[in-house]
């Protein structure tokens, strides 16, 4: 068969997707002058959700899902664009992971600021100088971010939503392997490496840096450093990579949030996952099975505890605070009950947000 009458079906569906594509995007425009003439939210993760959801169920193939899921991902970003300019802030600089994440999140079309420090997103938010923002919250190999944890105890900002993200890590510097002194990158980079850092590089010191993309600026303007970080900000600025897939387990996964000063609603069925913060107050010291008696108001209404991670308050020693991540949406019955008892029991019990699960 000739080449020919096959590129011009595939032009007469090209001209077709693009009238299509825009058709789609002057109602997502309607629907924007809806929502700003009625205060409406121009993100809205459960219909975000619902739409995944919706063309991953239409696909038969042969396109895979997660093609499928970032065509329409660039697709909602150009909405959200023509509905209201967007901006999320992040913990930069540019090309770290949590920019990745971000991006992986809300697509090209949104704008997007770096933030130094994960206390400065939460300040740009309630403020009002972003509209949401993307931080991490914990490391399949290394656990929890203790500053997002920690951040969420003065905060009224609510988690919308959630993104996971693969890792992968690159030795980036200048210098090959034994001219490197020190290796600079954020202190879970460097964790998540640790295996491979000892074993290549035991002569150099391990230095924490800000962030993974702030290590490769270090490491562009000192000829003995190193920095641990992705090949993306390697990229970006213009550091060659010494080595490749340095962290410690293949499956090295990070979870980010997504924040903002209203909450999502439910996308139902199900499919939502709510964050609380709870803390058990001198009960705790007190009273044996103080954890477990926290813990069962939500069990015997079948609501799944998926995560449970203490912080000291800071307030007294030995007080802790408990975040929980438990299946459902803030607005069901069972939950509403479950959070009813709950507080009737623990001086606190503070809701930090529902959103879709991972899909």
């Amino acid at each position: 068969m000739e080449l020919g009458p096959i590129r011009e079906k595939i032009d007469v569906l090209d001209r077709q997707l693009v009238e299509l594509i825009n058709q789609r995007l002057t109602l997502a425009a309607e629907i924007g002058k809806i929502k700003r003439s009625t205060g409406g939210e121009i993100y809205v993760p459960e219909r975000e959700d619902a739409v995944f959801r919706k063309v991953s169920g239409q696909n038969n193939g042969p396109i895979k899902h997660d093609a499928l899921r970032a065509i329409y991902r660039e697709i909602m970003s150009a909405a959200i664009a023509l509905e209201k300019p967007l901006m999320i802030a992040y913990l930069g600089p540019e090309a770290s992971n949590t920019h990745a994440a971000a991006m992986k999140k809300f697509g090209a079309s949104v704008d997007y600021h770096a933030m130094a420090t994960i206390a400065d997103i939460f300040t740009a938010v309630e403020k009002g100088e972003a509209d949401h923002a993307v931080i991490p919250i914990e490391n399949s190999t290394e656990g929890s971010v203790r500053e997002t944890l920690d951040s969420f105890v003065e905060s009224d900002l609510k988690i919308v939503g959630q993104i996971y993200l693969e890792i992968t890590h690159a030795l980036v510097s200048q210098a090959p392997l034994d001219k490197i002194t020190h290796v600079y990158s954020k202190d879970q980079a460097l964790a998540q490496c640790r295996l491979w850092l000892n074993r290549h590089l035991p002569h150099a010191q391990l230095v924490e840096a800000s962030s993974t993309s702030r290590a490769v600026q270090i490491a562009k303007d000192d000829p003995t450093a190193a920095a641990v970080a992705g090949e993306l900000a390697a990229a970006h600025y213009g550091v060659p990579v010494q080595a490749k897939n340095i962290q410690d387990k293949a499956d090295n996964t990070t979870r980010f949030f997504v924040l903002g000063r209203k909450a999502a609603g439910s996308v139902g069925g199900g499919k939502d996952v709510t964050s609380l913060l709870v803390s058990l107050g001198d009960e705790a010291a007190s009273h044996s099975g103080a954890l477990l008696k926290m813990l069962m108001p939500l069990a015997e209404r079948g609501v799944n505890l998926s995560k449970i991670e203490s912080r000291p308050s800071k307030k007294r020693p030995w007080d802790y605070f408990f975040f929980l991540d438990v299946s459902g949406h803030y607005e069901d019955a069972a939950m509403k009950a479950a959070l009813a008892e709950l507080r009737a029991s623990c001086p606190m019990v503070k809701w930090l947000g529902s959103y879709p699960a991972a899909t």
